[in-house]
């Protein structure tokens, strides 16, 4: 059954991305390869490390999951390695599968070396998947209240079912907070059992989710021109229901989804721009982290097959 599974996930994974590519050529026609490498060279400097920035900083509070998901087992992992297995992690889940299961075979070898049993490491990776989704319902609902007009430029919502979208989300924010707070019984669904955290823990959680988000969003923000800007908080709604669309589709890397999600939503902005700004975001946030994670994956292996060597009698 699970290799069914897999193989179904697979195959929708493929079909959204051979989906979004023959919407994106049909965009790619109205522009040349010249004018997108043109558009990308007249970026400043200061774009890009502002950009660069941001990136470092959406790495850093998605190793901040993986701090929270620790100190709510009450396990101790040097933060050093915390933050090197979260960015590893990550870095692989974006590129390889768009999905935050993907990096469960990293986690495993890495917090298994530091003496986690399987079950703790499970709960680790829920917990950071629960996480990042905490994260996206907090802020979908905070952008559907500022913004109501945002929903309209993609599905055909008037503003107050927008409104009436986000009050929802929040909600249901809310009642997990709330069951954190009263100490709600553990529920059990099946093969799920769903424990409320510590209210400090679901406090660091609605800090981690969020900011993370923010800052990944602000890459493309940053790399849009000037002219014509939409605005931070559209760019915000629109990069979290696209890369909400990429995580369920499994497209790696978002292949294809994010650019016709972009598209489609600023139809007023050259598509040339538009294209530039993600490609920059794929950049500094999904291909330079990637190579780097394959490296330390790769100095990590190689320090467990040099002291399983040096154990050996």
């Amino acid at each position: 059954m699970a290799k069914w599974k897999d193989i179904g996930w697979t195959a929708i994974g493929l079909g959204a991305v051979v989906l979004s590519g023959v919407l994106l050529a049909r965009q790619l026609e109205k522009i040349s390869l010249s004018e997108l490498t043109d558009t990308l060279g007249s970026l400043p400097l200061a774009q890009w490390l502002l950009a660069g920035l941001a990136s470092i900083a959406a790495y850093t509070a998605l190793a901040w999951y993986d701090r929270i998901a620790l100190r709510h087992l009450g396990r101790k992992v040097p933060g050093w390695f915390v933050g090197l297995c979260a960015f590893t992690t990550y870095a692989l889940s974006h590129n390889i599968g768009a999905s935050v299961f993907s990096g469960a075979l990293v986690r495993y070898r890495a917090y298994r070396s530091k003496g986690l049993t399987p079950h703790e490491i499970g709960i680790v990776i829920v917990f950071c998947a629960f996480t990042f989704t905490l994260g996206t319902i907090t802020l979908l609902g905070g952008v559907f209240l500022l913004d109501p007009s945002l929903v309209g430029r993609l599905l055909p919502l008037t503003p107050w079912m927008s409104q009436l979208t986000g009050l929802i989300l929040l909600s249901l924010v809310a009642l997990y907070v709330y069951g954190s707070w009263r100490h709600f019984p553990p529920k059990t669904w099946g093969k799920f059992h769903i424990e409320y955290p510590r209210l400090g823990i679901v406090g660091r959680q609605l800090l981690a989710g969020p900011v993370e988000l923010l800052f990944a969003a602000a890459i493309i923000s940053i790399a849009l021109p000037d002219a014509g800007h939409p605005g931070y908080l559209t760019v915000l709604g629109v990069f979290l229901l696209s890369f909400s669309l990429a995580l369920v589709s499994h497209a790696p890397g978002g292949l294809g989804v994010l650019e016709v999600t972009f598209l489609s939503a600023f139809p007023e902005l050259p598509t040339v721009d538009v294209l530039a700004a993600l490609i920059v975001f794929r950049i500094l946030y999904l291909l330079i982290p990637f190579a780097l994670s394959v490296l330390v994956v790769l100095a990590f292996e190689m320090q467990q097959w040099r002291e399983n060597r040096e154990s050996q009698p």
